[in-house]
């Protein structure tokens, strides 16, 4: 199976994206979509927002997150090793031994996180972030700080691979195929055409704070807002599937069910599905979902929100895995789902249009 625009999509994969470190990222995604936006707006924050239709009154904010998660540096020692904490969800154990970029402000340079040998002790079982270290092949102090800065960024070094023809494995999926996605479907409308406004955004800032759709969503005041991001796979050795649910890689889009979630655009997407006879998965949020849904619902006056997921195993790993085909499947769904609006639909439960 081919990947439709895999340059647009690995050289996206490929940009360094930590949370807070945006721009470079976002310069590549607009650089791509104003090819066909009708508008391309910026803010802030760091968003970047391609625009069809930026006339009509009703309104579909379609929000996937360019940043990932990373390192940030907090102190260098007397001997030029790197120390740092993390930005957004980094699992000590999945970092050990990993090679990184650190991006510092002087010089982009290349670490390695050391680990203590296992013939002298290795890692104590309850290490944390803390026990480890970049080293750059600094000698001092002072040589390090030539190049790099408390405060100064890190991701892992890893370049994105296809597996098997049907599957991309690498660093920071979560949740730049999200990026990825509302940029297609953007170019998808532009196409076939839609009677509403779409306002296909790439957010910032999802993995550490989410105010990055809190702006995009308050500057735009949408009629309606969905999240396009990552979910848990279970598809795979060592998953408790009572307690996880059951989600597969090549199983379809998975939409959310709960509190936050406006089953009237639930519904619409499951028209769309079975529209295009498309499998659908499902997860609960009762309480919250953990996306950039969240914060666009509590703009305004409220936001009814929907949140579409592409299955991922390993989530903030450096081997985050999806299925090519399920990206497909969500871009089809979305862009069904939008040419299918009419700009008259009433997303309020208590009526019935």
């Amino acid at each position: 199976m081919g990947i439709k625009n895999k340059d647009f999509l690995f050289n996206l994969l490929s940009t360094p994206s930590p949370s807070s470190q945006e721009v470079e990222i976002q310069k590549s995604w607009i650089n791509y979509v104003k090819e066909f936006a009708d508008e391309i707006r910026t803010d802030h924050a760091g968003n970047a927002i391609g625009i069809l239709n930026p006339e009509a009154s009703f309104k579909v904010l379609l929000a996937g997150h360019c940043d990932e998660i990373g390192l940030v540096v907090n102190r260098i020692d007397d001997n030029g090793f790197l120390h740092f904490e993390k930005i957004g969800g980094i699992n000590p154990k999945a970092a050990v031994g990993m090679k990184v970029t650190v991006l510092g402000y002087n010089k982009t340079v290349l670490g390695v996180i050391g680990v203590n040998a296992q013939h002298h002790g290795g890692l104590k079982d309850d290490f944390d972030l803390e026990d480890l270290f970049i080293d750059c092949g600094y000698r001092t102090k002072s040589e390090a700080e030539k190049f790099i800065q408390i405060g100064d960024l890190a991701v892992y070094k890893r370049e994105p691979e296809v597996l098997q023809d049907r599957y991309i494995s690498g660093r920071g999926l979560d949740n730049r195929t999200g990026a990825f996605i509302v940029a297609e479907v953007l170019k998808r409308l532009k196409s076939e055409g839609c009677e509403i406004g779409v306002y296909a955004a790439s957010t910032v800032n999802e993995e550490t704070n989410m105010g990055g759709a809190y702006f995009a969503a308050a500057g735009i005041k949408p009629t309606m807002a969905i999240a396009c991001d990552v979910t848990f796979a279970t598809d795979y050795p060592g998953v408790d599937k009572n307690k996880h649910g059951d989600v597969k890689l090549e199983g379809g889009p998975v939409l959310a069910k709960g509190a936050p979630i406006n089953y009237k655009i639930n519904h619409h997407l499951e028209k769309a599905a079975k529209e295009l006879d498309m499998a659908l998965q499902y997860e609960l949020t009762p309480r919250m979902t953990g996306t950039d849904a969240d914060r666009m619902r509590l703009t305004g006056q409220g936001v009814p929100i929907a949140l579409v997921s592409l299955p991922l195993r390993y989530m903030h790993s450096p081997v985050e895995t999806v299925s090519i085909s399920d990206m497909e499947e969500e871009i089809d769904l979305l862009v069904k789902m939008i040419t299918n609006l009419t700009g008259n639909e009433s997303l309020n439960p208590l009526e019935d249009a």
